[in-house]
């Protein structure tokens, strides 16, 4: 494994991506083949491969083997499961999840995405784009991920032919472009072989683009959460009622987006209270500035009624506050989401009660049309959802902040996580509708 200093890796961004595409496009053993040829695999972790590809009769080491761990994803040759993977190169960091390609894991997809940056979506070159190309392009458009990779696989078994990789690449870039996905860079692939995975290759020297590795070391990280509006969902309340410190009051938790200022005036939400940030402590030191995703302690210059759960906003930058959220979201439990049902909702650090008022529309992916109030959503299913919560809730628009403008659904029985929700407008709303009446127990 090639070795980097603490200093260079201290230099290098980090950039989070996921792998997507239909059965058998290839996605582990690319991912195998971008960690082997990068030198990010571990010599024990490579001779567990080459064992286990021999005991299947394999002449060569399986690199999928690299990502799919689970017993039944090795036995049936599929990915089930988001395996996620840590690797570094001079040039930056990678947090790489690998997410199945079954219809029927379509929840995975969602999570694998949900905080990549960068989505690779992998097609079989002698099949071109198919039904799951398109699910998984309109799920990276839905969780607004910056940057699309084309991945047109095994052009070694279409003889590396040019117009092949051409009318795949125009076809799902127009498919791309309608769904509103901001950038598709195209790049002509073999995994198995490693042709432009890590290393250019030599049999398309038509292709004049980047490898995949180089694309993900140069693709600007866009959507810098630094420039965001600024927000600090409160995890902790800070007093340590010292001798020391007798009269020190922090708030504790870590910036989900932006920046801030001793000096700045900011809001407490819901409450709506005003104050000015008097100090910042980070790694038990004052500082002057602090930025996402920093841990800090913010010391505000009035004693204001703060707990966890609150969110601190700069005052000319506050969103709204809202007992009513409307949202697209994936269900991810196998028990179905009801209209009528009462769950929790998880905001940032913030959970309230609320009730599931209306399911006004159930998303195909296929087609990208509206299958009108459906009164359920089941496992996989992306939908748009009508939420009436017990409290006021600041919760920005998923356009605007993918960390403050998403949201999950809990189950206050037992725990388990339902749904994930991105808040506002999809690519494909709903018309309007009328709010169902409200059910017996929680009414807000």
């Amino acid at each position: 494994m090639s070795t980097i200093t603490t200093e260079e890796l201290a230099a290098t961004t980090l950039l989070r991506f996921a792998t997507a595409g239909s059965v058998d496009d290839g996605k582990s053993t690319l991912v195998g083949r971008l960690l082997h040829d990068s030198k990010s695999v571990l010599t024990d972790q490579l001779e567990a491969v080459q064992r286990a590809s021999a005991s299947r009769g394999q002449e060569a080491p399986d690199l999928a083997l690299l990502t799919d761990g689970l017993r039944a994803e090795r036995e049936q040759g599929i990915t089930i499961d988001v395996a996620y993977r840590y690797f570094a190169t001079p040039r930056r960091r990678f947090i790489l999840a690998d997410t199945p390609g079954h219809v029927q894991y379509t929840r995975n997809m969602v999570t694998g995405a949900s905080t990549a940056e960068l989505t690779v979506i992998l097609v079989d070159a002698r099949n071109g784009v198919v039904e799951q190309t398109r699910r998984h392009a309109a799920i990276a458009a839905l969780l607004r991920v910056p940057h699309v990779v084309l991945a047109v696989n095994k052009m070694d078994l279409v003889d590396y032919r040019e117009s092949v990789f051409a009318a795949i690449a125009e076809e799902f870039t127009a498919y791309a472009t309608e769904l509103g996905v901001p950038e598709v860079t195209a790049i002509p692939i073999s995994a198995l072989v490693g042709d432009n995975v890590v290393e250019p290759s030599a049999h398309m020297d038509w292709y004049g683009g980047p490898t995949v590795l180089e694309h993900l070391e140069t693709v600007p990280v866009s959507h810098d959460l630094a420039h965001c509006h600024a927000r600090l969902p409160v995890q902790y309340v800070i007093r340590p009622q010292s001798a020391e410190h007798p009269d020190y009051r922090g708030y504790a938790g870590q910036i989900a987006a932006g920046t801030f200022r001793v000096g700045d005036p900011v809001t407490v939400l819901p409450s709506g209270r005003t104050t000015t940030v008097s100090g910042i402590d980070l790694l038990g030191e004052p500082v002057d500035v602090a930025w996402t995703p920093q841990s800090v302690t913010l010391l505000l210059a009035d004693d204001i009624d703060i707990s966890r759960g609150d969110l601190i906003v700069p005052s000319k930058d506050a969103p709204a506050t809202s007992q009513d959220v409307e949202a697209t979201v994936c269900h991810v439990a196998d028990q179905p989401l009801t209209v009528g049902h009462r769950v929790l909702l998880k905001h940032g650090t913030r959970t309230v009660k609320a009730i599931v008022k209306d399911i006004p529309a159930r998303l195909t992916l296929d087609d990208l049309s509206l299958h009108p109030h459906p009164g359920r959503l089941v496992a996989n299913d992306i939908g748009r959802v009508k939420i009436r919560t017990a409290e006021p809730l600041p919760a920005d628009s998923y356009a605007d902040s993918r960390r403050t403008g998403s949201f999950i659904l809990i189950d206050p029985s037992d725990g388990t996580t339902l749904t994930a929700g991105m808040v506002g407008e999809s690519f494909a709303a709903p018309e309007p509708v009328k709010d169902e009446a409200e059910d017996d127990g929680w009414n807000f």
